[in-house]
């Protein structure tokens, strides 16, 4: 076993970690395959890339403000009892988003689906980082190895995704890229929440007050909360940009190669840095990584060919998974172990928010003056994150963590 693989190694050897750990990838799919499948979908079908990015932008904007509420509702009833029907309510409005599009139902329509989609899809993510919480509490090492690894999954996931949704949406059927996601919720989900072992205990009832309290009201929960905004809207602007970049250069299939570059890079970075134990302060790595991945993206600015983008999303990426770990090593640290799942989805939250926002920004700009606007919407999302990296500096310097 190579060195640098023991670690992951150590914390699968956890009974019951290797069931939910696969199920869960398979359940998180979506992820990657959903906001771009949507893109693809009405792109293709209505000709306009600002439709696209609003449904898209609908979808991750009601994701992003009802995944805390269900994560409220998960650690005080339990994973299973919580989503399993919502998985199955927000399936009903992925498909309706395919079947609209496909039909020519009005916008509003549209929008309405993507919006019961969003609403009730959750994070996976999370529900798997809580469980590596509840099995690693007293490991804070071996736990940042586990969070490791779910970055490194988060990856693997954004690797095979876009590719697999934008080949799919290409040479089958633009709606394919969303079948595949509603399929990989329902059965990645399901086999998921059947892993009870490890499912985390809902909190008991004398938490009522704590769980009256967002954890918003954290510094440390707030500031990730806000920096991770900016990132989103990075992630939202991208994947626009390089749809239509590709379709401009007469190769949309070339889209999903070259955002799977971008996860390549952090897959990589995810992969090295969770084998490590480092001793300064997560504060100050997070806000580190905040600000390279801001000065890596105005490097977009610079794109004129596929080849010279797949370079410049492989670069910034190397930035995006250590920056994830440490975002979550501050929540997980910052919360009590009774709002642990809503803590984790706010990081969710935020991040879909900045992707609501960068993705309706670029297809806006991309419909008025082509792709290379896209990207000017990347770079001020870039210049964004490190402003707010540099504002939050107070509180992470406060934040002494170190693991």
């Amino acid at each position: 076993m190579s060195p640098v693989l023991q670690p992951y190694r150590d914390v699968l050897a956890r009974p019951g970690a290797p069931a939910f750990v696969t199920a869960g990838t398979l359940a998180r799919l979506p992820m990657s395959t959903v906001g771009i499948g949507i893109v693809l979908a009405v792109s293709q079908l209505t000709g306009s890339y600002a439709l696209a990015g609003r449904v898209s932008g609908v979808f991750v904007a009601l994701q992003a403000l009802c995944a805390p509420q269900l994560a409220r509702l998960v650690d005080r009833h339990g994973q299973g009892r919580v989503m399993r029907p919502a998985m199955l309510l927000s399936a009903l409005g992925l498909v309706g988003v395919g079947v609209g599009a496909v039909a020519g139902w009005a916008e509003a329509w549209l929008y309405l689906a993507a919006a019961v989609g969003g609403a009730a899809i959750g994070s996976f993510s999370s529900l798997s980082r809580a469980r590596w919480s509840t099995l690693l509490r007293r490991d804070p090492t071996r736990l940042h190895s586990a969070y490791a690894l779910e970055s490194v999954l988060d990856e693997v996931v954004f690797v095979v995704g876009p590719v697999l949704a934008t080949f799919l949406a290409t040479a089958v059927h633009p709606t394919a890229g969303l079948v595949v996601g509603t399929v990989s919720l329902l059965v990645g989900g399901w086999a998921f929440l059947q892993q009870r072992s490890t499912e985390p205990a809902p909190a008991p009832r004398g938490h009522d007050e704590a769980r009256r309290r967002t954890v918003l009201r954290t510094p440390a929960v707030a500031v990730v909360t806000a920096v991770f905004v900016a990132m989103g809207a990075i992630f939202g602007a991208v994947d626009v940009a390089a749809v239509a970049f590709a379709e401009e250069a007469g190769t949309p299939w070339a889209a999903g190669v070259v955002l799977a570059l971008f996860a390549v890079g952090s897959l990589l970075a995810g992969l090295v840095y969770g084998t490590r134990h480092w001793t300064r302060p997560v504060g100050q790595r997070f806000a580190t990584g905040m600000v390279a991945l801001g000065l890596a993206v105005c490097l977009f600015a610079l794109v004129g060919s596929l080849p010279v983008l797949g370079v410049v999303l492989f670069v910034a990426g190397l930035a995006i998974a250590p920056t994830l770990i440490n975002g979550n090593t501050l929540v997980q640290a910052a919360v009590p172990p009774e709002q642990l799942t809503e803590g984790l989805s706010w990081i969710g939250t935020a991040l879909g928010a900045g992707v609501a926002l960068g993705s309706a920004l670029a297809g806006a700009r991309i419909d008025a003056a082509g792709a290379h606007a896209g990207f000017h919407v990347v770079v001020a999302a870039g210049v964004l994150s490190v402003l707010a990296a540099v504002a939050a500096g107070p509180v992470l310097r406060r934040a002494a963590l170190v693991g």
